[in-house]
């Protein structure tokens, strides 16, 4: 790491604090730090401190005379090996998914060509609305690399996801980042993730499918990937950015998916959360289906049984994977039909969860981890969170947990 330098942007919230600590602990790795301070951040740390503990001036205006006369934002933009945003506020992030320049940070962010690390800080309500969910979505997308915050108590009082991840976290993940290499604690283990809905076409224009968003996989394939992990997701059609650092395989078919995984094969987990359908069309019209008259009753449709994903992976002779999870989406006696699908399937775990209100295309989910020998019932959150959470579990039941934050049992 010896002289690489990251331009650091400091966000206004009570976590920019931490940037100070940031700062020496990346000098005490070789990494040297050229620092913006957001007018908001100014109003939790000084320039002046963060100017002696980096050992260069602390930059804050974008119309500084002296600094503009030879485009200061552009040169610091280009500075660095890496930009990183700590703490990344609910508005810096929001500016930067609108491409908006209208002070040093943004405007530095919209011009920089090197990879930008956001790492955000906020109340959990912030983290959680729609509008934060939707920016973080894009910028990772756009390739901006976004770490998940830790849960805990708040300055504020309250208690959630959204506090700036302790800084040995962020420096590991600054380390990988420069070195280009993937860290954490699924670091080497590749996982296969099934989402989304299937469709099973009637003819050129109809097809049998379900409600299923793919929220729920994307947010999982986004977590493990966060966790370090090589990620292939394979995806039914859905409306979703493809989550950052993943392998999208996009399918349509039940038995597109089904060869999609098998050439993914092999993997150290499989997770299986599409929604896949049970049956087809035994044989789809090449041309569109027609009302012939009416009175006519309504025509006969012969179906066929798609292939069991889930139960051919667990199966496997060869390339099984270490640690095989279904999905049980059921509207009534969850836990019994989730268990009963775990005997016959022959997969290790199920996660199972109740689809008869808002799960599915929702942003909540409420499930109960079943193993052979346990359940395990999480309380409500958000899709995200319970990624998070069973990431944690994947690393801990592989044995790859160090340092991975669990959200709070």
């Amino acid at each position: 790491m010896e002289q690489k330098r990251i331009l650091l942007i400091i966000g206004g919230g009570i976590a920019a604090y931490k940037s100070l600590e940031l700062i020496r602990e990346l000098g005490r790795r070789g990494i040297a730090s050229r620092c913006i301070v957001t007018r908001g951040g100014q109003e939790f740390v000084t320039p002046l401190s963060v100017a002696a503990l980096s050992g260069d001036k602390a930059y804050t205006e974008l119309f500084d005379l002296d600094e503009e006369a030879e485009m200061g934002h552009i040169q610091l933009s280009r500075s660095a090996d890496l930009v990183v945003v700590c703490p990344a506020t609910a508005d810096l992030m929001a500016k930067a998914n609108a491409g908006l320049a209208n002070d040093l940070a943004s405007t530095t962010l919209l011009a920089t060509d090197k990879p930008v690390l956001m790492v955000p800080a906020m109340n959990v309500r912030m983290w959680q609305h729609a509008a934060t969910i939707r920016n973080v979505a894009q910028l990772r997308a756009d390739g901006v690399t976004v770490m998940e915050p830790d849960e805990g108590a708040m300055a504020c009082g309250e208690f959630g996801p959204g506090r700036l991840p302790d800084v040995p976290v962020i420096v590991a993940e600054i380390e990988a980042a420069l070195s280009g290499q993937a860290s954490g604690p699924l670091a080497g283990v590749h996982a296969l993730i099934t989402a989304g809905p299937t469709r099973e076409p009637l003819d050129p224009v109809r097809y049998l499918s379900n409600h299923s968003s793919g929220r729920q996989g994307y947010a999982i394939a986004s977590a493990l990937a966060a966790a370090g992990a090589s990620v292939t997701l394979v995806s039914g059609p859905v409306a979703l950015a493809p989550p950052r650092n993943v392998n999208l395989v996009q399918v349509e078919t039940a038995r597109q998916m089904l060869k999609a995984c098998e050439d993914a094969l092999p993997a150290d987990v499989f997770v299986s959360v599409a929604a896949v359908a049970d049956w087809r069309p035994a044989r789809a019209a090449t041309k569109k289906l027609k009302i012939k008259a009416v009175d006519t009753e309504a025509p006969a449709m012969e179906l066929a049984e798609n292939p069991d994903i889930l139960r051919t992976l667990s199966n496997k002779r060869k390339h099984r994977p270490r640690l095989v999870v279904g999905f049980a989406a059921e509207t009534h006696d969850v836990e019994a039909y989730a268990r009963a699908k775990l005997e016959r399937k022959g997969c290790d775990w199920i996660i199972a969860n109740d689809v008869s209100g808002d799960v599915m295309g929702g942003a909540d989910n409420e499930v109960v981890l079943i193993t052979r020998e346990t359940s395990e019932r999480w309380p409500r959150m958000g899709k995200d969170e319970v990624a998070r959470r069973l990431a944690g579990k994947i690393a801990a039941e592989l044995g790859h947990d160090g340092g991975l934050k669990l959200a709070a049992e």
